[in-house]
């Protein structure tokens, strides 16, 4: 299935712990206004991740990863969601304008903001995109690569959960939304998390995925990777790996 391309509306440049990042805004597909950082060091023909997080937060949780993925190789934009609000100090400039446009921002309501994400990165990518999602940004980035296969590579989840009940959506909402996920996956949790992911990922049919259950009890949402945790090296050596193959 392809999809409608959105255009860029602004473009500022500073920096981000010594990378430079590029942020941008551009449309979701109800008007909103998405705020991003587009932190890009290779050419256009290289992988872009599009990097989502998770409950509460903005696109601040991924201040080190996405230098760190641009040493690896790939070219990331960190989106902030609607539903989310502040970590590491960065305020989400998307849930403050869906506030103030009186919209709704809870889970669910993020779901257009990760497909008009797809569209503005594959109109500003030349080479393959991957989805990257972080507790329930995870869920709804498997949901949307199972509608989207076409357009994506691979789909990386952090946390993924079926979140979505106190929304009226079913116990099985996900688990059922990518029974027909061919494409390359990645999952991984906290070992507190392991059960609820082992059932998303067994739920998936596809022959190229990957679960990471960490000896240590693990943390929560990409934050796993942050330097901080101190087996985080046990995520990003999985991590790599993982991209690694799918480059």
């Amino acid at each position: 299935m392809k999809i409608f391309y959105s255009l860029i509306i602004l473009s500022i440049l500073y920096n981000v712990n010594e990378v430079q990042a590029e942020k941008v805004y551009f449309s979701s597909r109800d008007g909103l206004r998405i705020t991003a950082e587009y932190y890009k060091i290779h050419a256009d023909t290289v992988p872009l991740i599009i990097l989502f997080h998770q409950a509460g937060w903005s696109r601040g949780e991924y201040l080190e990863i996405a230098p760190r993925l641009n040493q690896l190789g790939f070219n990331c934009l960190a989106v902030d969601l609607r539903s989310g609000k502040t970590v590491n100090n960065v305020d989400n400039e998307t849930f403050l304008e869906a506030k103030k446009k009186m919209k709704e921002t809870n889970y669910l309501a993020a779901e257009t903001d990760i497909i008009s994400s797809l569209e503005y990165a594959l109109n500003i990518a030349g080479g393959k995109v991957i989805l990257w999602g972080s507790s329930y940004s995870a869920s709804l980035a498997l949901r949307v690569a199972a509608q989207y296969q076409e357009d994506i590579s691979a789909v990386i989840a952090f946390s993924p959960g079926e979140y979505f009940r106190s929304f009226g959506k079913p116990t099985d909402f996900i688990s059922t939304s990518v029974s027909n996920l061919e494409i390359a996956t990645f999952i991984t949790c906290a070992k507190r998390e392991k059960e609820n992911c082992e059932i998303i990922y067994n739920s998936i049919p596809s022959k190229n995925k990957t679960i990471f259950i960490p000896d240590s009890p693990g943390n929560h949402g990409s934050s796993a990777l942050w330097n901080i945790q101190y087996d985080s090296k046990e995520y990003w050596k999985a991590v790599e790996s993982f991209l690694e193959s799918i480059k």
